[in-house]
């Protein structure tokens, strides 16, 4: 008698048919509420600090220019002494520490 080896089993036909009737038949919440649980979650994590107290500050940082020793490299794009140059290609300049 000839077996076919690609057929399901019965027993492993049951069980997924029985796992896939569980998951039908579970109160599953639909995709909405839960983006917008995910969205309020976030909201809230970003007034809270690592504490876990509120801020409601705006923070003030002070921007200074970039002075004229200095250059801002084009690969790693910080703000770098004239000692620190490598090179210039092209109008760009170029840091020590990329070009090593």
């Amino acid at each position: 008698m000839a077996t076919d080896y690609d057929e399901v089993r019965s027993d492993v036909k049951e069980s997924q048919d029985r796992s896939l009737e569980a998951l039908k038949s579970a109160n599953a919440q639909d995709a909405r509420s839960v983006v917008r649980e995910l969205d309020e979650s976030d909201a809230l994590d970003d007034a809270i600090t690592p504490g876990g107290e509120f801020v409601a500050e705006e923070l003030i940082v002070e921007v200074i220019p970039q002075a004229e020793d200095e250059f801002t490299c084009y690969s790693c794009f910080l703000v770098r002494h004239r000692s620190q140059l490598a090179r210039e290609k092209n109008g760009h300049s170029y840091c020590v520490e990329c070009e090593g």
